[in-house]
């Protein structure tokens, strides 16, 4: 019995050395294995770090690549009659049928809203206090007050307009709350007492906080004359050219067609016209000019994103050069820097060249001439 107790314990013995040495290889497995998956993951940091460095020197590569100087020479890229250099438009653009446009009559015709909407305009700087007591005072009217404001039956400083009269546009709050807003409904003449309570953070100690009542006078509602012949001869006569309200009305009618036609047909000739090659040299040119509009330095957020923009707005304004230039060459329209001079004379000529070049006030000269010329076929 003592000796199968003593294999007993060897065996048992044996069993645990077995399992201590099973134990001690797991582990140091484990340990290998946790080792491999560390230098695995540390290749894989590494390697996604080098790929982000190389990604943002890449990019930064890239912006630099693309990145546009601004410039502020309006005429490069121009020859002297303002047209674009090495480039003919004609052929670089699918020109629109710009002799024979269709004119939408509803949509270059004057409303009677804008036309009555430019007449109010313009009796408004006419206007004049009238002391009419039948007339009402209505939010947005501009009255003419006198008033003595006080508190407890004691005036206060700053409350009394001694008399000289105050201006004041019902619903401007310019006063305190409900000040204007209790004139509503008053005429010429009246004398209304007015109750109001002065803010808590009002500036000034003495009144901040406190009930006040003011006592104030109407003198008078600034209204705008109405359009009569009479008016006509006397203020308008002379600086629009004409000599009755009728006449008046129909001037104003022709000023918003005219206008309405210009929009149209420049909107016209450049949205059904079509780029076939942009002269790149030129693309760049505007797009540094527009940089420099910008006023962008390094405070752009994403670069790339502003150069794609950039772009964009610099095709536009190409484009729009590009169909002015070939409706004036197909025209047969060109521009004439003497007569310009003799027209505008030298000093100011001078001053256009020394600021913006030859070259660009060629060009604008004859865009306006191409509008002048569309003007002409369609009036």
């Amino acid at each position: 019995m003592a000796k199968k107790a003593n294999e007993v314990n060897e065996n048992s013995n044996m069993s645990k050395s077995k399992a201590k040495r099973e134990a001690q290889r797991k582990e140091a497995a484990k340990i290998r294995k946790q080792r491999m998956v560390s230098k695995v993951v540390s290749s894989v940091i590494l390697a996604v770090i080098a790929l982000l460095i190389l990604f943002a020197v890449g990019k930064q590569i890239y912006i630099l690549a693309i990145r546009t100087t601004p410039s502020s020479d309006y005429s490069a890229g121009l020859s002297a009659d303002g047209k674009i250099e090495n480039t003919n438009v004609l052929s670089a653009l699918s020109l629109v049928d710009y002799e024979n446009i269709s004119i939408p009559e509803d949509e270059v015709n004057a409303t009677d809203e804008e036309v009555d909407a430019e007449i109010d305009s313009a009796l408004e700087a006419y206007k004049e206090l009238s002391t009419d007591e039948t007339l009402e005072i209505v939010d947005g009217d501009e009255v003419n007050i006198d008033y003595v404001g006080t508190i407890d039956g004691v005036e206060f400083e700053g409350g009394n307009s001694e008399g000289a009269g105050y201006d004041l546009t019902i619903g401007s709050g310019s006063f305190i709350d409900d000040f204007e807003e209790q004139l509503i409904g008053h005429k010429p003449g009246e004398e209304v007492s007015v109750e109001v309570t002065f803010p808590d953070d009002y500036g000034d100690d003495e009144v901040a906080g406190k009930d006040a009542v003011f006592a104030v006078t109407i003198n008078g509602i600034m209204k705008a004359p109405e359009l009569t012949d009479e008016f006509v001869e006397v203020n308008l006569a002379d600086s629009e050219g004409v000599s009755t309200a009728s006449e008046y009305r129909v001037k104003i009618e022709n000023d918003f067609y005219e206008e309405h036609l210009e929009e149209y047909l420049t909107n016209y000739i450049i949205d059904n016209s079509t780029v076939n090659t942009y002269p790149k040299k030129y693309l760049k040119h505007i797009k540094a000019l527009l940089k420099n509009g910008d006023n962008m330095g390094s405070d752009i957020e994403d670069e790339i994103e502003y150069e794609k923009e950039l772009t964009e707005r610099a095709q536009e304004t190409v484009k729009e050069a590009m169909v002015y230039q070939a409706i004036a060459e197909s025209a047969g329209l060109t521009f004439d820097m003497e007569a310009y001079t003799e027209e505008n004379g030298e000093d100011y000529v001078e001053s256009m060249k020394e600021s913006y070049g030859e070259g660009y006030i060629a060009q604008s000269e004859v865009r306006q001439m191409v509008v002048d010329y569309l003007m002409d076929l369609y009036r």
